[in-house]
Order: structure tokens, then C-alpha cells, then sequence
């Protein structure tokens, strides 16, 4: 009786080696993208902070070209942490009020599934630096 269960299942295994594999490949290239996708976001951040930073430091004694120098740190940053990950990066400068400068970033990811479209948005901002003389 063994030997007749024995056929009768000899070829389940293959069958269920054929249904989850397509799925153990599901969850590896997904989890390959949700890692694409968290490193191009840290890269986007920290460029943009790093552009953040120029721009608060110079935007009091250069006005007219601290946006130049920020682009410039931020654009720096993507070419030197992830030129390949951080696809068509847009920076832009920003001031949202009078006496705050920073940076903005939009780019694309690279993606393992096809058509499937992922971008990163990254910004930093804060106060001008300046340097205020003591009286007295």
C-alpha cells in the first residue's frame, strides 16, 4: 500500500517546485527594488542637504550666486554617491521666505520590473547664515 501512496505522490513536489518558484523570484526582485529605491532616496536626501548647506553659508555675502554653488554641491553629491542610481536628477533651488534657502531634488530610480515608474523627492531648507558684529 506504501508503494502505491509513494506513486501517487512522486510528482507533487515538482508541481509545487513549479508554482512557487515564480514567486520566490517575485519576492527577491522586489525586495532588489525596495532597496534600489531606499538608497536612491538616501543619495537624493543627503545631496540635498548637502546643496542646503552651501546655500545657507553663502546666500548672505554671494546673493546673486549662491544658487549656482548649491546646484553645483547637490549635483556633486548624486555624481559622486550614486551616479547610476539617481537617474535625471532635477535640482532646483528654493526660498520660501525671505531670510530661508534650500534645495530640492527629482530624479528617477532604475526599476527590475518593467514599466514600472519611481521617482525620489528630496528637499532641505533653513535660515541664511550670516555674521552679526557685537556692539560694544
Amino acid at each position: 500500500m506504501e508503494a502505491a501512496s509513494a506513486r501517487g505522490e512522486s510528482g507533487m513536489t515538482a508541481i509545487e517546485f513549479v508554482l512557487l518558484t515564480p514567486v520566490l523570484f517575485f519576492l527577491i526582485f522586489a525586495t532588489v527594488q525596495f532597496a534600489l529605491y531606499f538608497f536612491a532616496d538616501h543619495v537624493a536626501q543627503a545631496a540635498a542637504q548637502a546643496g542646503a548647506r552651501k546655500a545657507r553659508a553663502t546666500a548672505d555675502e554671494n546673493p546673486g550666486g549662491w544658487r549656482g554653488e548649491a546646484t553645483d554641491v547637490a549635483d556633486a553629491y548624486i555624481r559622486q554617491l550614486g551616479p547610476k542610481l539617481v537617474l535625471g536628477p532635477d535640482v532646483k533651488t528654493i526660498q520660501p521666505e525671505q531670510n530661508t534657502v534650500g534645495v530640492e531634488i527629482t530624479a528617477k530610480v532604475p526599476t527590475v520590473f518593467p514599466g514600472l515608474d519611481m521617482t525620489v523627492h528630496a528637499q532641505s531648507s533653513g535660515p541664511v547664515e550670516r555674521f552679526v558684529e557685537e556692539d560694544g
